[in-house]
């Protein structure tokens, strides 16, 4: 089975000079850990909310937030993204994807397309739900041949 069939193609990006105020707008208003970076439309890198926690105090947003906290927010994503990140081709199987976060200190793996252009992405919650539908369908399957030979 290809990866880019479990993939998610609902991707967020944003660029080198972003600041980590848009990169924490982002992360504060949508349901993603992971931001794809781009340069010239190609994949640069990754930046994960853990990524944003590490580089930001815990005290913005709170009444101790200092001015030296919220300058923070003034950094720019090529301060803090992953560089290289561990990519796959859509053309790749679940495997290779298993095999990449059996092996590496990963959380997510961008799929991108010939041009190292960013497609999609998968996270290891993506492999477990694949292989809790292929669980279920094997269960499915062994009822309903039980079925067929009790008929």
């Amino acid at each position: 089975m290809s990866i880019e069939e479990i993939m998610s193609d609902s991707i967020v990006s944003v660029e080198l000079d972003d600041s980590l105020k848009v990169v924490k707008e982002i992360f504060d208003n949508t349901n993603f850990h992971h931001l794809l970076v781009v340069a010239s439309g190609k994949l640069f890198g990754v930046i994960s909310d853990r990524d944003l926690l590490k580089a930001l105090s815990p005290n913005i947003g709170t009444k101790f937030e200092t001015e030296k906290d919220s300058a923070a927010l003034n950094k720019r994503v090529h301060q803090i993204v992953t560089r290289k990140p561990m990519a796959l081709e859509k053309s790749a199987g679940i495997y290779d994807a298993i095999h990449l976060f059996n092996n590496h200190k990963i959380s997510c793996i961008p799929i991108i397309d010939d041009q190292q252009k960013p497609v999609g992405v998968v996270s290891w919650r993506d492999i477990l739900k694949f292989i809790e539908r292929a669980r279920e369908n094997r269960i499915n399957k062994g009822h309903s041949e039980e079925q067929a030979s009790d008929a």
